[in-house]
């Protein structure tokens, strides 16, 4: 039974990734329409979301490879929440220190994406065929996703909360206000899955994107519907 479930778990990027495909479609359109930047930001963040879990979804259905293994931290570990987080940037800070904050962070990450594709890869003993940065010899490269991870948390969960905070003291505590709760715990979720994929847990991480994404856009329909109104 719990071979079945691990075996199950496997297989959850497969409806994530199909799940980001529709999300995108519709913040596309919403982009489309409105033009603004932080749409722009949050539309390429679902569909990094997507590409990090069709990764995943490879690994599932053709097994494990040292390019998919490239691809995966690339478009997972370093952009990971980035753009989502930068679309708040754009959304709640000044343009200027989102127009720094893009150049700066875009630079470290193509960097490090160039050392990503570098390093020599070296199989460790007992290895379980997982997605995992452990098979890089240069061990330094990995010591960028967290600091960029941190800043995505900070401005996709933290700029949500604020954003809820300011709706709660204004008196709203309807949509804008809930939906924010939505995305905050939503951009929470995939943090805490990849903390325990360090650990060597990789199924807790496809079980807090699956359900992460589903509150980001849960929150996000519902603001949307709210301003449509």
């Amino acid at each position: 039974m719990q071979n079945t479930m691990k075996s199950f778990i496997e297989y959850i990027p497969i409806f994530t990734t199909l799940f980001s495909i529709y999300f995108f479609r519709e913040i596309w359109g919403h982009y489309q329409h409105k033009k603004t930047a932080y749409l722009l930001w949050w539309s390429l963040g679902v569909l990094t979301f997507g590409l990090g879990t069709l990764a995943e979804s490879i690994n599932a259905l053709v097994g494990w490879s040292i390019p998919n293994v490239r691809y995966w931290y690339i478009v997972g570990a370093l952009l990971g929440g980035y753009p989502l987080a930068q679309g708040s940037v754009y959304l709640l800070m000044k343009k200027k220190f989102a127009d720094i904050t893009s150049s700066l962070f875009i630079f470290l990450i193509v960097l490090a994406s160039v050392f990503v594709i570098l390093t020599p890869i070296s199989i460790p003993e007992n290895f379980d065929y997982k997605l995992s940065g452990k098979v890089f010899e240069w061990e330094w490269v990995r010591y960028f996703s967290p600091f960029i991870n941190l800043y995505a948390f900070i401005f996709l969960v933290g700029g949500a909360v604020f954003s809820a905070i300011r709706y709660y003291r204004q008196g709203i505590k309807e949509a804008p206000f809930k939906g924010n709760i939505f995305i905050a715990i939503g951009g929470l979720l995939p943090g805490i899955g990849g903390s325990f994929t360090r650990a060597g847990y990789v199924e807790v991480l496809y079980v807090t994107e699956f359900v992460g994404l589903l509150l980001i856009y849960y929150g996000y329909r519902i603001i949307k519907l709210n301003k449509a109104n």
